[in-house]
């Protein structure tokens, strides 16, 4: 094999590796951040604080959480659709456990997945329809005594 193509060749697999290594971290994090917003959840006699990430459309929410290996403790991400109805989450290319907290059009908390298994493709639905999901730290809805009944509330959540 003459110089020229063993050189060619030798920068043709270094590229094939460069690509697939920017596309696999692409992949992992693109680097967009979504909008963030404080989120208070308001229980028997407590509130608590949250700064929350805001899924809108339909490739941030599809996105969610995927790839993220951590999250600071006093932060989530809001899911919100555009109607109330049956919500279906999984946990695919998520490492991160986390607590799913299903949430009605009015606010209410209807159904808690708490501790869900990272990298689970089974489906998680929600208890009754929601218009909003939460999705915080595993633990953090038992740690904090959070559940069903109390009120979620947000800018996004009350159109502001």
């Amino acid at each position: 094999m003459s110089r020229f193509f063993r050189s060619a060749a030798q920068v043709f697999v270094a590229l094939i590796l460069v690509t697939g290594l920017t596309a696999g971290a692409h992949a992992q994090d693109d680097g967009k951040r979504l909008r963030t917003e404080p989120l208070t959840v308001q229980g028997t006699g407590q509130t608590h604080s949250f700064t929350v990430e805001v899924a809108v459309t339909a490739p941030e929410r599809s996105r969610g959480l995927m790839f993220r290996e951590e999250m600071a403790a006093d932060h989530g991400m809001l899911f919100i659709f555009e109607q109330e109805g049956d919500r279906y989450f999984w946990m695919k290319n998520t490492p991160l456990p986390l607590d799913i907290i299903y949430i009605d059009a009015a606010g209410k908390i209807v159904s808690i997945a708490a501790d869900t298994t990272p990298f689970s493709e089974q489906t998680i639905p929600s208890a009754a329809p929601a218009k909003y999901v939460l999705e915080l730290n595993a633990g953090t809805s038992a740690e904090l005594g959070i559940g069903v009944g109390d009120t979620v509330s947000s800018e996004s959540m009350t159109g502001g």
